[in-house]
Parts: C-alpha cells; sequence; structure tokens
C-alpha cells in the first residue's frame, strides 16, 4: 500500500489557481515533517514547499514563493498545496512526501532526506 496518495492534478491555464491534496495512509502522519516536490521531463526532482510536524514552519522554493501555500491538516493525515497565479513553467509532476524522521533537518530539500513518497499527480500550465 502506497502511504502517500496525492490528488488534485490537472490542466489550468497560466494565471489560474490549483489546489494539491496528499492523503496520508497507515504511518503517524503527525510526526512527518512533509512537503511537496516536482519533476519536469528531464528534470532532477526539486523541492517545492515544505511543512513541519506542527505546522507552524514552512520553506519555499524562491519560483514559487508568494505564489504557492503549504498546509496540513493533521486530524485528517493530509497535506495540502494551494497554488495561485500559475505560470507555464510550473507544469511537471508533483510529488508529496514525507521526511525522514532520522533527518537532521525538517525543512529539508534534499530527495535523499525523503523517507516516503507518493505517486505524483500531474499539473499542466496553458499559456
Amino acid at each position: 500500500q502506497v502511504p502517500l496518495v496525492e490528488s488534485g492534478g490537472g490542466s489550468v491555464q497560466a494565471g489560474g489557481s490549483l489546489t494539491l491534496s496528499c492523503e496520508a495512509v497507515g504511518i503517524k502522519y503527525s510526526l512527518y515533517c512533509m512537503g511537496w516536490f516536482l519533476q519536469a521531463p528531464g528534470n532532477e526532482r526539486e523541492g517545492v514547499a515544505i511543512i513541519s510536524t506542527s505546522g507552524g514552519n514552512t520553506t519555499y522554493a524562491d519560483s514559487v514563493k508568494g505564489r504557492f501555500t503549504i498546509s496540513r491538516d493533521n486530524a485528517k493525515s493530509r497535506l495540502y498545496l494551494q497554488m495561485n497565479n500559475l505560470k507555464y513553467e510550473d507544469t511537471a509532476m508533483y510529488y508529496c512526501a514525507a521526511v525522514s524522521l532520522s533527518s537532521d533537518y525538517c525543512l529539508t530539500f534534499n530527495p535523499m532526506s525523503i523517507r516516503y513518497w507518493g505517486q505524483g499527480t500531474q499539473l499542466t500550465v496553458s499559456s
């Protein structure tokens, strides 16, 4: 069973908005720092946003600051990514991720620090 399941991807025009959701199943969700990564064709996976266990601390990639908001609901074991003012270059597969409990840092974009990955949801932004 895949512990992280994303939903909410789709096609949207530039300037539009979309919210991605990730449901955690079978893990102690509230213990994990959580994040979103993206991967465009031919590129490496890169971090978009990370949120601490309580939700009180976040970090964002420079490319999405001011446009994307990460949030979490520990009672529902869900993670969200609200994306506004979408750009063509945001087009990618988006992955939900749980940072390893043994990681030295919670707010890390290092893919090697990720314990669980979702299967991804595709976002396509048309210009």
